[in-house]
């Protein structure tokens, strides 16, 4: 079920929250976790199952390991339950990769499994373990079966991330707040959010399509459709985050914010300090920091960057772009830590240009459905292969889609938030803007609704990792 659909908004939402606040307290995590098991099996019952099994598995290892967590079996038992995760993992999202590689590499024909992959397994699996690492490291284990799966199911963040780590949450899943104030705020960021996804995001996603489908490719082509999509998925995941964070603070949890403003970035050490927060962090804390960190010299520290990068790129898929795309972001972070950043420190406009066209020609990289159409993409933005510097058909594309592409380039900066920030600094401008944005929001839903009911299926990009 999505987000940005007409059944989830009138139907299953309105459903889900009259249940959570008509039972007392003491049953809200039991709403909350049979609202989010109707909301995955509604696309995918049998996959409940699987999902059923990996919250068992983590709610059994972690009381497990706190049991023996001074001893030497606690470690083990951290070890089996880390490795019985990534191996669900491994089996629905990477074997055929492997598979595949080994045939092409033998000469082998060894059958390929042809898995479907479970929606979000990618960010439940993260969820779980970090939930029996931080009981590990000291956190108490959760002794509530119900509490403990409706963190992992909490469908507000169960498809798409933010990824919520357990030792954030573990207080608010007992004790937390619920306010009419706490209410608003999150209706007000998951309606933003919804705007994003669909007036900006999938209007670029349509300039994306086009640009695939067409037979009149040209050098001007290939960079609108590098800059539409490098601000496509920025709208389409920050605008699931903003929905997942603003539900979320409905029900009286608060998420991580996951999205900074990546776009501003004057280095891709800062970009990825901005960008999918949660994800870097957790590869920091789980990863990086477990593997030495730069606790080790400096030849060992380039070696976990590279290794974390590559596994965050393949996180993102089973297949070669994906690996490339996240060994690049070693390469430009470890050439930053050397001696560029120094560099890019003396001239902010410069630092800046370098920032977005590396980030764009890495998300050219990851869209691409491998590395042969990747290396044709980035080919296009050069001119090679003959290409035309203009076509009929990116002009037209141009004048179809500008400006929408001018707004998101717009809304990928700070400017409408310090613009707000402005005008709530004098008392009588807070007024009319308090005033009016019950009106707005309205407003922007029945658009929002409109676009809906006469639109075509478009989900997440987030959804296929």
């Amino acid at each position: 079920m999505l987000f940005s659909s007409i059944s989830f908004l009138y139907y299953f939402l309105p459903l889900a929250l009259m249940l959570y606040f008509a039972v007392p307290k003491r049953m809200k995590n039991a709403a909350l976790l049979l609202s989010s098991l109707i909301f995955y099996g509604w696309g995918e019952p049998k996959y409940v199952l699987l999902m059923g099994v990996s919250v068992l598995l983590g709610f059994g290892f972690g009381l497990l390991i706190e049991r023996y967590r001074k001893k030497r079996t606690g470690r083990i038992f951290c070890m089996i339950s880390v490795s019985v995760s990534l191996s669900f993992l491994l089996c629905f999202k990477y074997a055929d990769f492997f598979l595949g590689n080994v045939n092409a590499l033998t000469g082998w024909k060894l059958p390929l499994l042809h898995l479907a992959l479970p929606i979000g397994i990618s960010f439940y699996t993260f969820q779980i373990i970090s939930y029996t690492v931080d009981v590990y490291r000291g956190e108490a284990a959760q002794k509530n079966l119900i509490h403990l799966a409706a963190y992992v199911t909490m469908f507000p963040q169960l498809i798409a991330g933010p990824i919520v780590r357990y030792r954030d949450i573990a207080g608010q899943l007992t004790q937390r707040t619920h306010s009419f104030q706490g209410a608003a705020m999150g209706i007000r960021r998951f309606v933003i959010g919804l705007a994003k996804k669909i007036l900006i995001a999938n209007q670029l996603g349509e300039l994306c399509g086009a640009f695939r489908t067409s037979e009149e490719k040209s050098v001007l082509f290939c960079w609108m459709y590098a800059v539409s999509f490098t601000l496509h998925i920025y709208f389409d995941f920050s605008g699931y985050s903003d929905m997942a964070i603003g539900l979320g603070r409905v029900f009286g949890f608060r998420f991580m914010e996951n999205f900074n403003y990546p776009y501003i970035s004057a280095s891709i050490t800062e970009f990825w300090r901005r960008w999918h927060i949660s994800l870097g962090t957790w590869f920091r804390d789980y990863v990086y920091i477990p593997l030495g960190g730069n606790r080790r010299g400096r030849k060992r520290q380039l070696m976990n960057i590279l290794l974390v990068w590559m596994l965050t790129g393949f996180w993102h898929g089973a297949a070669w772009n994906f690996i490339v795309w996240g060994a690049l972001f070693a390469v430009l972070l470890t050439a930053e830590k050397l001696w560029l950043l120094e560099r890019l420190e003396k001239s902010r406009i410069l630092s800046h240009i370098y920032t977005l066209l590396l980030v764009m020609i890495s998300f050219v990289i990851f869209n691409a459905e491998g590395m042969e159409q990747a290396c044709s993409d980035l080919a296009g933005l050069v001119g090679a292969g003959g290409i035309p510097l203009v076509s009929a058909e990116a002009l037209y594309a141009l004048r179809s889609f500008g400006i929408v592409l001018l707004a998101g380039g717009i809304g990928a900066t700070p400017a409408v938030r310090n613009l707000a920030g402005k005008i709530t600094e004098n008392p009588a401008g807070g007024r009319i803007l308090n005033l009016l944005e019950p009106a707005v929001l309205m407003v922007l839903m029945l658009v929002m609704t409109a676009y809906l009911v006469d639109g075509s299926f478009n989900p997440f990009l987030y959804f296929r990792f």
